[in-house]
């Protein structure tokens, strides 16, 4: 049988698609190398708790239309990202604000607060920082810095603050109210059941293969497709010919813990360079479960290599030069969409991959 669309990546991109190709009359056919559907937003269930195996996924977005699309597949909870930081015997509360604050100078005013950040950046005398420790230290003070923003910064990168570039960190942003939300949109949750059950209602009946690899797939099977939907490394669709764009990897650790509730929140950050890993999850916290049992994973930054999981692009000018070739490339193409974080080298948040699926379906379909 010949579709109208293969689909390389049943992540929440190539689903969205698929669902909407689906609904106006287009044949797919959806691979993923996985043995699973729903790429990094995949829940895995242990212990009745569902398990956010590539990470911490908190849908928030300020765009009705698009909280009304998701709110489709499944119901959302009402649950408030607030993650807190640990720096040595320290807790505080994130994102920076007069509860962080008030912790660490022993403070109450929002004044108090600003005038010892403002003293601080002027004792640092810094005119134009030359690297992300400078711009840190100009946005936030030492303080701000030293105890939250450098070590947790380190370990995500894998090099020091002053050897990372400034344009990194663009701005710091400081609140000077007592809220621990971490997002600012008007619509956030879960959705209870976890994510798994949104990608399983977009790709019902629509036709699935996992543990398919693309390359190996097309090789035997050239012709399956008028038109193919990639959603996997723009670099690698094209046999890194011009060099291989650079990401950030994440691992994971994960266990079972014969306790009802480890750490009393889902994001704990652990900002001192010293404990190897950047957070610790514990997921049953994002759906405020009562199982006997808790799953943590611990969370790990290293560098990528190829063959490894790619998470983050790293949107250097270099790396965007070299996205900008493959993207001349990718324009010659009549039969082949890239799309998808690793497709348009572009870091996304969940409602920013829905609005660009969707963009792509009205000119597409």
């Amino acid at each position: 049988m010949k579709y109208d669309y293969l689909v390389v990546g049943a992540g929440l991109f190539g689903s969205v698609f698929a669902y909407e190709a689906k609904r106006k009359g287009k044949t797919c056919l959806v691979i993923d190398k996985r043995p699973h559907i729903g790429g990094n937003v995949y829940c895995e269930e242990i212990e009745g708790i569902n398990v956010h195996k590539y990470g911490a996924h908190i849908f928030h977005t300020s765009n009705k239309a698009t909280w009304k699309y998701i709110n489709q597949f499944a119901e959302f909870n009402n649950y408030i990202n607030s993650p807190v930081a640990v720096y040595k015997d320290e807790l505080y509360n994130l994102p920076f604000n007069m509860n962080t604050f008030s912790k660490m100078w022993n403070i109450r005013t929002p004044q108090e607060a600003k005038d010892i950040i403002a003293k601080q950046i002027e004792e640092l005398h810094i005119e134009e920082p030359k690297n992300l420790e400078e711009q840190a230290l100009s946005l936030a003070g030492r303080d701000v810095y030293e105890k939250l923003v450098k070590g947790y910064t380190e370990k995500q990168w894998g090099r020091d603050c002053t050897e990372l570039p400034a344009f990194i960190i663009k701005r710091l942003p400081l609140r000077f109210t007592y809220d621990n939300n971490y997002f600012n949109d008007r619509f956030q949750g879960i959705p209870m059941g976890g994510y798994t059950k949104i990608i399983e209602k977009m790709l019902d009946d629509v036709e699935v293969r996992t543990n398919t690899d693309y390359f190996e797939f097309i090789k035997e099977n050239p012709d399956i497709a008028e038109k193919t939907l990639f959603t996997g490394m723009i670099d690698e669709f094209y046999g890194y010919k011009l060099g291989a764009l650079e990401y950030r990897s994440v691992r994971f650790e994960t266990e079972v813990l014969d306790c009802d509730n480890y750490q009393g929140n889902a994001v704990v950050n652990y900002t001192a360079r010293e404990v190897p890993y950047t957070r610790i999850i514990e997921h049953k916290h994002f759906e405020f479960g009562k199982q006997e049992k808790t799953v943590i994973s611990r969370e790990y930054s290293s560098e990528w290599k190829v063959g490894m999981e790619p998470y983050y692009p790293v949107n250097n000018d270099a790396n965007n030069a070299l996205f900008g070739e493959y993207k001349k490339l990718a324009e010659k193409e009549d039969r082949v969409i890239f799309g998808g974080r690793l497709g348009n080298y572009q870091y996304y948040d969940m409602d920013k991959v829905i609005e660009a699926a969707l963009e792509l379906v009205s000119k597409e379909l």
